[in-house]
Order: C-alpha cells, then sequence, then structure tokens
C-alpha cells in the first residue's frame, strides 16, 4: 500500500521539485490549506461559543481574534512563500500560476476592505457627541457592502486556493499520499461546514455583537449573508435562518 501511495500520482512523469518549491508549497499549505479555512469556520460559526450565555453575555471575541490573527498569518506565509518564488528560474506560467497570482490580489482586496469597513459605533463605542451611530451598528449601506463583498472574496478565495493548490501538486508530479491528504483534510472542513451549520451555530454577526432587541436598528434590517441564524425581534424563544 505504502510503495503505491508513495509514487507519483501521474506514472508517466518523475515526481521533481526542488529546495525553493519544496519550502514554498509546505508555507502556502500552512497557510491556505489549513490556517485560511480554519478561521473562516471559525468566523462563520463560533461568534457565540456553545458555553456562552447568549443573549445575557455578548460580544465574545474568540472568533475576532482567531480570524483576524489567523488572516494575518496567513498573509505573512503567503508573502514569504512568494518571495521564495523569485530565486527560481523555473516558469511560473501555468494554471498553477495563474491562480496564485489571482490569490494574492484577492488578498490584496481583502486587506484594503479591511481599511474601508467603516466604524464600529454601538453602545460599547459610543461618538464624541454622545451617539450611538457608526457603520457597523447603524448597518450603514458603507457596512452591508463591505460584509457582502468581504465575504463573497472571502469564499472565492478559498476555493481558488484549493485550485491552486491542487495545481500545484500536479505541476511537481506529487506523490499519491499528498492527494489522499488534502482531499481527506478537505472532505472533513465540508462536512464540518455541514454540520455546523445545521445546528444552527452560523449566528447572525451583528445579533452576536448587541444581541436581538428591536432597540437596535441593524435588527430591522434582513443579515448580509446566506444561511445566517436571527433571533426574531419580539419572540426570544425562537430563531429565524435568513
Amino acid at each position: 500500500m505504502w510503495e503505491y501511495l508513495s509514487a507519483p500520482f501521474d506514472a508517466d512523469r518523475a515526481h521533481e521539485i526542488s529546495d525553493l518549491r519544496l519550502w514554498h508549497a509546505r508555507l502556502m499549505f500552512l497557510a491556505w490549506g489549513f490556517l485560511a479555512p480554519s478561521a473562516v469556520l471559525i468566523a462563520r460559526f463560533f461568534k457565540v461559543l456553545p458555553s456562552q450565555d447568549w443573549p445575557n453575555r455578548l460580544d465574545s471575541q474568540f472568533w475576532w481574534r482567531c480570524h483576524w490573527i489567523g488572516q494575518s498569518i496567513v498573509m505573512v506565509l503567503t508573502v514569504i512563500a512568494s518571495g521564495l518564488m523569485i530565486f527560481t528560474v523555473q516558469n511560473q506560467s501555468g494554471w498553477h500560476g495563474w491562480l496564485g497570482y489571482t490569490v494574492l490580489m484577492l488578498v490584496c482586496v481583502q486587506v484594503i476592505l479591511g481599511y474601508l469597513r467603516g466604524s464600529k459605533g454601538g453602545p460599547g463605542d459610543p461618538q464624541p457627541d454622545g451617539s450611538l451611530n457608526g457603520d457597523h451598528y447603524s448597518m450603514t449601506k458603507r457596512r452591508r457592502t463591505f460584509e457582502s463583498v468581504h465575504k463573497t472574496v472571502g469564499y472565492t478565495t478559498l476555493l481558488l486556493a484549493l485550485s491552486t493548490i491542487m495545481a500545484g501538486l500536479w505541476l511537481v508530479n506529487s506523490p499519491r499520499w499528498m492527494w489522499l491528504i488534502v482531499a481527506l483534510w478537505w472532505g472533513c472542513l465540508a462536512i464540518a461546514f455541514v454540520v455546523l451549520q445545521r445546528r444552527g451555530m452560523a449566528i447572525d454577526t451583528y445579533q452576536a455583537i448587541w444581541g436581538p432587541d428591536s432597540e437596535h436598528p441593524g435588527n430591522k434590517l434582513p443579515t448580509v449573508s446566506w444561511g445566517m441564524n436571527r433571533r426574531r425581534i419580539g419572540s426570544p424563544a425562537s430563531e429565524q435562518t435568513e
């Protein structure tokens, strides 16, 4: 069995990879194969922790810290791994190269979007004039546009990153066990996504932070993302999915 798994995926080609490309692959897989999807899952499904007494206890910072720290590490690893390829004279064209450049471009877009997300506002972040107004708390058009674009770009980048990983495995004709590990890991991520979604753990970010009270302006507007659980205003014991 090990002889079969250790053999190159394409029996007609040799498995060849330089040291620089090897470290490029390792760093990119750590970043986009493990950290990035894990940070996305945590951000979607752990805004309210299972042990959290929500809505009596609001605004858990666990998901936020995991998400921005994790994605910041992803960005650093991506820059380092991309820099390694500057020192190789091998051709970087083809599907792997172009997909990789697209992922890099979308990473830059996400960084820019982070600076354009607007102010927070709300009871925990009052304005100088004493008001609670803020792009997030008031769910202004700017904030709703940011959330829609940020999440769409994020999920698109993940799918492109997976495609880039697969194209890279094919490019260097990786052994079969590497393909198997990638398939099993992403299969587990997909199963976890479905299970957590069905359990109703995708809580609306707005309500996770400020609760379901109708006094909060964002609760009077529809959610931006699909499949988010939101408690019905005026019905604390029931929830709805949008």
